[in-house]
């Protein structure tokens, strides 16, 4: 009878609602501003880290091969939810079909995991790079960065389908709203008409857990880089603290947004939405700024593919 009763209340979700990020119009425009502006940087910014790299062939190494896997993901991962946010802010209901929404967690949780583990191969690149540098080049052959490339992008996919398919399976009825601007899997699983205590167990032992024990990696591989360069002469040591200043930017900022909100249960948070605007547009941004001003290899390159451009353009 009971199971009769639930099945009756139990309604087939076609469609969920996203709150947005606010129901005032003002601030609805500026965000709208804000991210389109953010976004068109974004592309700009990590396409052009792209070509770069292709162009200068002093750049095809070891770092600048994982570069432009970051940058490849940096151009991906906004694009799953910026173009759906900006459309949303001229439409009243804010709607996004059950397919688009899983599609949506799945690629969301796709490149986020395969940025870390690669922001985790990229420290270890780091560490090979400054404290074994004559073993560097056998360590990091291109056999290895291959292998490497295909285990970051084979695991985050392994990941995403983890999550994604846990979410799928359970069922879904009304409230139909989802508060924040685009689908996530702690906040749809809430929406589920079931317990779901057992799902956002294993949501935390998915994504918390890779996300506390990358971090924890991460730290100590800096913490060994650091003692290390207490060894090396001054001007070594400043470039060394250059690049590494770079990267542990862009993991703390990648990552304390992971920890935030994935290492707890599904439980919505004034902050939420805060953290998501880091982590969907302005981490993207941040990665081109960071990699090309802070290094001067990049920026030696951008000069002379600049420079080409412009004799092209004489001609």
């Amino acid at each position: 009878m009971e199971e009769a009763v639930l099945l009756n209340q139990t309604t087939v979700v076609t469609y969920f609602r996203l709150r947005g990020l606010s129901i005032n119009q003002n601030v609805q425009m500026v965000a709208f501003a804000m991210f389109l502006v953010f976004y068109v940087l974004t592309l700009i910014g990590n396409i052009l880290i792209v070509i770069t790299i292709i162009y200068d062939h002093h750049l095809h190494t070891p770092m600048y091969f994982f570069l432009t896997n970051l940058s490849c993901i940096d151009v991906c991962h906004p694009t799953v939810t910026v173009p759906k946010m900006l459309m949303d802010t001229w439409s009243e209901e804010k709607l996004i079909s059950f397919d688009a929404c899983v599609t949506q967690m799945f690629f969301l949780h796709l490149f986020a995991c395969t940025e870390i583990f690669l922001l985790t191969v990229m420290a270890y690149d780091r560490y090979v790079a400054i404290c074994k540098p004559l073993q560097y080049m056998t360590v990091m052959n291109w056999k290895v960065c291959v292998l490497l490339a295909v285990a970051l992008w084979t695991g985050g996919t392994i990941h995403s389908v983890a999550l994604t398919s846990l979410t799928i399976k359970l069922p879904y009825c009304d409230p139909d709203e989802i508060d924040n601007f685009f689908c996530d899997v702690p906040q749809v699983v809430k929406l589920a008409c079931t317990d779901t205590r057992i799902i956002e167990i294993l949501i935390v032992s998915n994504s918390g857990l890779i996300s506390v024990v990358c971090f924890v990696v991460l730290v100590v591989s800096y913490a060994v880089i650091l003692v290390s360069l207490r060894q090396q002469i001054s001007e070594g040591r400043r470039k060394a603290l250059s690049t590494c200043a770079a990267h542990l930017t862009v993991v703390t900022l990648f990552l304390g947004h992971c920890i935030f909100i994935y290492s707890r249960p599904s439980t919505s948070l004034p902050e939420d939405k805060v953290v998501s605007v880091f982590f969907t547009a302005v981490t993207p941004l941040l990665n081109p700024i960071i990699y090309t001003l802070r290094n001067e290899d990049m920026k030696n390159a951008l000069s002379k593919l600049m420079g080409r451009v412009e004799e092209r353009g004489k001609k």
